[in-house]
């Protein structure tokens, strides 16, 4: 057990001091190649054999995901007709340690038949990847995690930082945000954490609302009908109330039948914006012990409420 625990420490350590030499190399070329692709008006283009391949694929999604459009075609179909996938205004980034990977020949010669851009990640800027390239994202000279086999550790999880690098160097030039990010993550758990209030909230007649003369049977119906545990008081347009099951549970034992909802209903309701992220109001929900909120899109101007079932529901937790 011990033996293992000192063998992934040092793979560990070893993938950390390479890590930390790329982060101290990365130069001039880094910044041309963010700026070659942030000008394209076609996709990024990633492409790699083996093991690079893979890490290719990853960075494709990664970029497709925050807002690059980028595809991810292997050299060898390439070869066999998948070149017409790549377009005059694409760019291609093309991955290999040594650089001198024979399938990625043929698309090294098309992207220089057609002007097509090139960004090379690679270990070896002599080599025939580096000498094709526009701009070479040089891997440092760090020994691989397995050194007896010199299986592919280090330098995949090197180009794999290189690719995440590029890809949040993007994110931030082009100020992407976590609502144009929902827009690609719709399903799952990193979808329902996208949600804004507004996708979830209760609105129009789903909305539970009276006016402060309402009297007290009536509000009572009103929150009985929409089952969320409270209602909106509004003078005409303006939200200046809400009365929950608890305001009503406070006045046990006191005689209502004259009373209105003015008279029961708590002022200055706590509100949130339609365009909050749905996680953002669990927390707040959360940090303020409550189960609603009221959502204005300006002060006093009610259009929605939402509920703690709405957000659990949608899988925000």
């Amino acid at each position: 057990m011990s033996d293992d625990l000192d063998v992934a420490r040092r793979v560990i350590a070893i993938e950390a001091a390479a890590l930390g030499a790329l982060a101290s190399s990365l130069d001039q070329s880094f910044v041309d190649a963010v700026a070659a692709v942030a000008a394209m008006k076609g996709r990024l283009i990633c492409a790699g054999v083996g093991k690079s391949g893979h890490v290719a694929r990853k960075i494709a999604a990664t970029l497709a995901s925050t807002g690059t459009p980028a595809q991810f075609i292997h050299p060898t179909e390439a070869s066999h007709g998948d070149m017409g996938m790549i377009g005059a205004e694409d760019v291609v980034l093309a991955l290999s340690k040594s650089g001198e990977v024979s399938e990625l020949s043929d698309l090294l010669a098309y992207s220089r038949r057609f002007s097509i851009p090139l960004i090379a990640i690679t270990a070896n800027a002599g080599s025939m990847l580096g000498k094709a390239a526009d701009h070479v994202l040089l891997l440092p000279d760090a020994p691989e995690a397995c050194a007896e086999t010199r299986a592919p550790t280090t330098s995949t999880t090197l180009q794999i930082a290189l690719g995440d690098a590029l890809a949040v160097a993007l994110i931030e030039r082009r100020g992407f945000t976590a609502q144009d990010f929902r827009v690609y993550h719709p399903g799952g758990k990193l979808g329902a954490m996208l949600k804004t209030v507004g996708d979830l909230m209760h609105s129009g007649e789903r909305l539970p609302q009276v006016s402060p003369a309402t009297p007290i049977r009536d509000v009572l119906l009103v929150m009985s009908e929409h089952l969320l545990g409270c209602t909106a008081v509004v003078d005409g347009k303006t939200l200046v109330g809400i009365i929950t099951d608890g305001d009503v549970r406070r006045k046990a034992g006191v005689s209502l039948e004259a009373a209105t909802a003015g008279d029961l209903m708590s002022t200055n309701p706590m509100t949130c914006p339609p365009d909050m992220l749905a996680a953002e109001a669990l927390g707040l929900l959360n940090d303020t012990k409550r189960t609603v909120l009221l959502v204005a899109d300006q002060p006093g101007h009610l259009v929605g409420i939402i509920h703690l079932h709405d957000l659990l529901r949608a899988g925000v937790a």
